[in-house]
């Protein structure tokens, strides 16, 4: 008898408690060797007063564990409640998420009858760090953060995956011709990482022409790799143009823990009727078999479940007529795949999974920050200006430089307005005055200049030190500076 690995189980909410437990039973029937471990997460967390979700004792049971199979989740509406993805992936440092996106052509309808995409995208960082400002009545702000830790550690995650996986080709999504400083850092770590992988591909697309091309022509992609936004969106879109959201699965991986689950949401209108198709969170637990290293148990589950959807025995989601041969409702599905157990599929393309070998954990190279020149140049202030005059601000705002620093430059929402601004520009309420030094600046000559507007009546809404980093510019340029 092997011994059973212990995992982390979570039946969450809507239609998850149904397609978990169909998912546990074609696990037990494949003799899949696993110790679980049941924790509560979710709606009934968070009602509790709970705003992230998840209970303590429920985080010692995936530190412990370190194997996480989770259903969906409802998170409450209103304001206050964390999302507990995001919160697990960043708490447990699962810096990568995986998405095959697969078709099963003819037996599931699809344009793209020879898709097979696998999407990598980074799950720390980016827009999701979830860094949020109100900085004045109209303007909100959001921070985009990327770094090159982060990156380093995704791009050659990705690049990993397509040698253990047999995959030729690695292409990154970005939009650095607009994003030049954190897009095009995700590009430049590309391009550094993938030189030391000469026996793939790689490729670089500006995200939007890629993601058209992607919708168009999938089986152009092998492996793509993106930041954490275009990822979401993408993979998503990935998903449904393989044949369904409802039956792709996801890998969330980390140095220490993982989690797994299906990429749909929890479909409250349709729990309890034993019609949700559990497939999607199967194939996720599919992937959690490969990853603690029992590819016999995953090997005979996929196959058992391409024999099923062959064999036209489908939810009520991907039923067909003519195509399908029985409609079936959750718990009848799981019997139908614990049924084809040890058989595979005969047109779509049998599965094959072998032991992983050990490897080397997947690191970020080591911080040089130590040995970059940082220079103090200026500071960009946020103000609060509801006359939307901008000519007007420069006369007050110029007038409170000194000490070194003298304005520069006036935008609003990145266009420049001020000096020479445009009367057709439309301002918000929100302006960024930036303020520069010709030498170096010191933090004390801008804290003199912040109590100075303060001084002068004028709300600050946010503010942003402007640095050089051996010799280049930590900022970029206003539009129309």
């Amino acid at each position: 008898m092997s011994t059973k690995t212990p995992i982390t189980v979570a039946y969450g909410d809507g239609i998850g408690p149904e397609i978990m437990g169909a998912t546990l039973q074609i696990l037990e029937a494949s003799g899949a060797a696993l110790d679980i471990e049941v924790i509560e997460i979710g709606e009934k967390v968070y009602l509790r007063g709970n705003s992230a979700g998840i209970e303590p004792s429920s985080w010692a049971s995936l530190l412990r564990t370190k194997v996480f199979l989770k259903a969906p989740i409802t998170t409450p509406q209103g304001g206050g409640f964390k999302s507990l993805n995001v919160t697990t992936r960043k708490t447990l440092g699962q810096y990568a998420n995986v998405r095959p996106c697969v078709s099963y052509h003819p037996f599931i309808d699809t344009k793209h009858p020879n898709m097979d995409v696998v999407i990598v995208r980074e799950n720390e960082e980016d827009l999701y760090a979830g860094i949020e400002y109100q900085i004045s009545p109209e303007v909100t702000s959001c921070i985009k953060l990327i770094s090159r830790p982060g990156s380093e550690k995704i791009v050659k995650y990705a690049f990993e995956y397509a040698r253990l996986h047999n995959r030729k080709k690695v292409t990154c999504f970005m939009k650095d011709n607009i994003m030049k400083m954190t897009d095009g850092l995700f590009h430049k770590v590309f391009d550094e990482i993938g030189a030391t992988y000469p026996d793939i591909q790689k490729e670089v697309w500006i995200v939007d022409i890629g993601a058209a091309k992607m919708a168009d022509t999938p089986e152009a992609f092998d492996v793509i790799v993106m930041p954490n936004l275009y990822g979401d969106i993408l993979s998503d879109v990935a998903a449904q143009i393989a044949g369904s959201v409802g039956l792709a699965g996801s890998a969330n991986v980390g140095e220490q823990c993982a989690m797994f689950e299906a990429i749909h949401g929890s479909a409250p209108r349709r729990a309890g009727q034993n019609l949700a198709n559990p497939s999607g969170l199967l194939l996720g637990a599919v992937l959690m078999l490969v990853h603690i290293n029992q590819p016999e148990a995953a090997e005979q589950v996929h196959n058992a479940w391409l024999r099923t959807i062959e064999d036209g025995v489908h939810t009520y989601d991907i039923f067909t007529e003519g195509v399908s041969t029985q409609k079936v409702g959750t718990k009848e599905f799981a019997a139908a795949v614990i049924a084809r157990l040890g058989q595979k599929p005969n047109t779509l393309k049998p599965v094959k999974y072998a032991k992983r070998p050990a490897a080397a954990p997947v690191e970020a190279a080591a911080a040089a920050a130590n040995t970059v020149a940082m220079e103090l140049k200026g500071v960009d202030v946020f103000v609060y200006w509801p006359s939307r005059d901008a000519n007007a601000l420069a006369a007050v705002v110029g007038k409170l430089a000194g000490d070194g620093l003298s304005l520069q430059m006036i935008d609003n929402r990145g266009v420049k307005v001020w000096p020479g601004g445009n009367v057709w520009t439309f301002c918000t309420d929100s302006f960024r005055c930036r303020y520069m030094s010709e030498g170096e600046a010191t933090p004390g000559q801008v804290n003199s200049l912040l109590q100075r507007i303060v001084g002068a009546g004028i709300e600050i809404g946010a503010t942003q030190m402007l640095r050089n980093f051996d010799g280049k510019a930590g900022y970029t340029l206003a539009q129309g500076q």
